[in-house]
């Protein structure tokens, strides 16, 4: 009895504990599920945190950059202010004044200069002055012509460009104009040797180029045009420049347009210059110039409220356009390195390659080859223009009159338009009278030695002048009498073909 009760005391006991295992598994395996669920949400929100800290960081960082850079740029600032106050500082009280525009009166108000715009100009008191200053110091004419000019790499055209200019102009126009020449470039010598060269005849730079000229050619004259280093003018362009600016209805306009190529054949009223020169100096680095006179004009006349159209009624009162063009550009090496521009004022018309003349009855000859119909007689005879091949020493071309006949000056010309370097280069002009023997004793100096005046070639012509700059002219000794031919003699080889675009041989009264 009892093993038996022992028997189910022992049953009951694992049966209680069985039921009890139970209970706790699964009671454990529910507690379990839920530990996960929680994990995984909390996982899930660390994770959305750690975006979102993550592009808060981006933000910063991008707003601490903006910070580095704006502490850079205050830094680069007052050092560049400190710099203009060291310079300010050590000028004197008396050119502190003229560079503020301001009297001895304390109580006159500072108002801004180019030095404002210009601060660097402050470590040197003669910047504004001329390294290389020649000219008669003429004021009160009608016009003045402004050509800047710059060293170029392949061919300068400045020279035929003045000599477009100057053949083109009356004695009249000439004593009421001035041509100023702006050679823009700090190498003092190359400066002293164009000026040598001239007695013995968009981009920023270019913009205070034009301030600088404009500023110096103001007081000179009422008008000013600005010209460039590489055109040629028409006939009686100053004539018609000076009577259209005479004849405009009212004093409203600003430009007189004379070309439609960027900046060339601008006139301006020398009164305008000042107003002119201070807005360029104030945005000379964003834009070229034809477009800063473009903006002037849209401040001085357009209304924002207004349309487009409107605008540009307005600012055709102030900018009138003159037609045909009275200069053509003509040069295609850029006087910036490398760049060719082949820029051509449709306006201007077909441009004159020879000019004509009635000379004495003569025949002509020539040892050079001529380039295709290009021939001497036509150019003679004021046809077209003489074109030959490179010629070398000892060339020549000769002129033998039908009759002798007295000379009193001659003219030649060599190049054009379309090939201004094809120029005859030391070469002489020699005549051969007709009486030498006569012509022997008259050529001759009084004195203790009797020097012969001309050099006399062996086969008896007497050298009389010389082309400079592609021309020749001068007057024949009236003592020759009779000449029974002309000639031009090339002494050295050239480089270049040549052009005779001129021949003018004037018969004595």
């Amino acid at each position: 009895m009892r093993l038996r009760n022992v028997s189910f005391l022992t049953v009951l006991l694992f049966g209680l504990c069985g039921l009890v295992s139970l209970s706790w598994y699964t009671a454990f395996s529910s507690s379990r599920g839920d530990v996960v669920d929680i994990y995984q949400r909390e996982f899930l929100a660390l994770r959305e945190r750690l975006h979102s800290a993550e592009q808060e960081n981006l933000r910063r960082s991008k707003e601490l950059n903006l910070v580095l850079e704006e502490i850079k740029r205050a830094i680069a600032e007052k050092q560049a202010l400190r710099d203009i106050n060291r310079t300010w500082s050590s000028l004197s009280e008396e050119t502190r004044l003229k560079l503020w525009n301001v009297s001895s009166s304390k109580n006159v108000l500072q108002l801004p200069s180019i030095f404002h715009h210009l601060p660097h100009l402050l470590n040197r008191e003669d910047s504004l002055q001329p390294a290389v200053h020649l000219g008669q110091g003429r004021t009160g004419v009608s016009i003045v012509m402004g050509v800047p000019s710059v060293k170029r790499e392949v061919h300068s055209y400045l020279t035929d460009t003045l000599s477009s200019l100057m053949s083109e102009l009356s004695p009249t126009e000439k004593d009421d104009c001035v041509i100023v020449v702006f050679i823009a470039e700090a190498d003092q010598q190359y400066a002293s040797s164009v000026a040598d060269n001239l007695k013995r005849l968009w981009r920023t730079k270019q913009n205070l180029d034009y301030c600088f000229l404009m500023m110096y050619a103001q007081s000179k004259g009422t008008y000013y045009v600005q010209l460039e280093d590489d055109i040629v003018a028409r006939p009686n362009f100053f004539t018609t420049m000076k009577n259209f600016a005479l004849q405009q209805p009212s004093e409203e306009w600003m430009i007189l347009e004379f070309s439609q190529l960027g900046f060339i054949g601008k006139m301006f009223k020398s009164l305008d210059l000042s107003l002119i020169v201070e807005f360029m100096l104030m945005f000379y680095k964003d834009k070229p110039i034809d477009w800063l006179l473009d903006h002037i004009m849209w401040v001085k006349v357009c209304n924002p409220e207004k349309d487009a159209k409107h605008c540009d009624r307005q600012k055709a009162n102030l900018r009138i356009r003159f037609k045909p063009s009275l200069f053509q550009h003509v040069g295609t090496h850029s006087s910036l390195a490398g760049k060719i521009q082949k820029l051509k004022d449709k306006d201007f018309g077909k441009q004159t390659l020879h000019k004509g003349h009635a000379n004495p009855l003569a025949e002509v000859t020539t040892s050079m080859k001529t380039y295709q119909h290009f021939t001497l007689e036509k150019a003679y005879l004021g046809e077209d223009f003489f074109w030959a091949f490179t010629p070398v020493a000892g060339d020549f071309i000769r002129i033998r009159f039908f009759t002798p006949v007295r000379i009193e000056r001659y003219f030649f010309r060599s190049g054009n338009i379309e090939h201004p370097g094809d120029k005859l280069f030391n070469t002489s002009v020699e005549v051969l009278p007709f009486d030498n023997i006569q012509a022997d004793k008259e050529a001759l100096i009084e004195g203790r030695e009797k020097t012969p005046k001309y050099h006399r070639t062996e086969d008896g012509f007497i050298r009389i002048g010389a082309f400079k700059n592609g021309i020749a002219e001068g007057e024949v000794d009236p003592t020759f009498g009779p000449l029974e031919a002309m000639r031009l003699s090339v002494l050295t080889d050239s480089p270049v073909w040549v052009i005779l675009s001129e021949i003018f041989i004037k018969k004595a009264d």
